[in-house]
């Protein structure tokens, strides 16, 4: 594809204070997403689309949350409280799954996926670990930190993320992320996945789900250096997007939780800058 002046102007992003700043058309996307003041209290004063962009610098850049540039932004207490209730009402993941089903039909996609692709992400927890014990050591990636397992469709966006301890070996994470998956994606079949999970009790959760069926995409003792295994490269990809954000390169979070919902976070701010363009 050839890199035109409106690629260029899309990259550069211009118009805001900074490159992670909503532009207008993202803006009228999200917006209509985001709930409206519950009545009967004071009027809303907070400007939603800088507490949104608040959020997106803090994801893109990864800095304190006392670090917000105070003239640019709503006060750090005011975004972190927004933060925090929209995750505590899953805000964060009704946004998500919106612009999720969205996404797939301007790609020319159904709704509801068919398949999907399996795999974890062990990230290396910061200093000190977090408050939830939900930290622990990947033997084999020798990583101490916690875990994102994730489950996304072919065009690799996710459809759920879980994260555990990296102590947690991916056979047994399969089943968090697996658990009552149909009752969210009714029409899913086929889920793919590495050698890893080649176990007994990924085979016993799979089972859970009637019609769901998972399939090991093996990588061949022939190959020699790097190969693009089929269907495993999707949620790599996957992996990769989220790594565009440095909050996202190391487990900074005291909870899993807080981590989760970064992650919901970056596929809200992919999602979005793919719908307006």
């Amino acid at each position: 594809m050839a890199w035109t002046d409106e690629h260029r102007a899309a990259y550069r992003r211009e118009g805001g204070q900074f490159p992670s700043d909503l532009t207008d058309a993202e803006w009228d996307r999200l917006s209509p997403l985001i709930p409206a003041a519950k009545p009967g209290g004071r009027p809303r004063k907070t400007d939603m689309r800088a507490a949104m962009n608040a959020i997106f610098y803090l994801l893109r850049t990864s800095c304190p949350w006392r670090y917000l540039p105070r003239k640019d932004f709503p006060p750090r207490s005011t975004v972190y409280n927004i933060f925090r209730k929209f995750q505590r009402e899953g805000v964060w993941d009704a946004i998500w799954a919106e612009l999720h089903m969205a996404l797939r039909e301007r790609l020319g996609h159904e709704a509801s996926p068919t398949a999907a692709v399996l795999d974890s992400q062990s990230l290396k927890a910061a200093e000190g670990g977090g408050q939830d014990n939900a930290v622990g050591y990947d033997a084999g990636k020798k990583v101490k930190g916690r875990k994102i397992h994730a489950l996304v469709d072919t065009l690799g966006l996710p459809m759920r993320v879980v994260v555990h301890s990296a102590g947690i070996q991916d056979r047994d994470g399969a089943a968090l992320v697996l658990e009552r998956i149909k009752a969210r994606f009714p029409w899913l079949q086929l889920v793919w996945a590495d050698g890893g999970y080649n176990a007994r009790q990924v085979d016993a959760a799979v089972a859970k789900s009637p019609g769901l069926r998972i399939e090991i995409v093996k990588r061949n003792d022939d190959m020699k250096g790097f190969v693009v295994l089929p269907r495993r490269w999707v949620v790599e990809r996957t992996f990769s997007w989220f790594g565009r954000n440095r909050r996202l390169a190391k487990d900074w979070e005291n909870l899993a939780d807080t981590l989760r919902a970064f992650v919901t976070l970056a596929s809200i701010q992919l999602a979005i800058r793919r719908l307006a363009r």
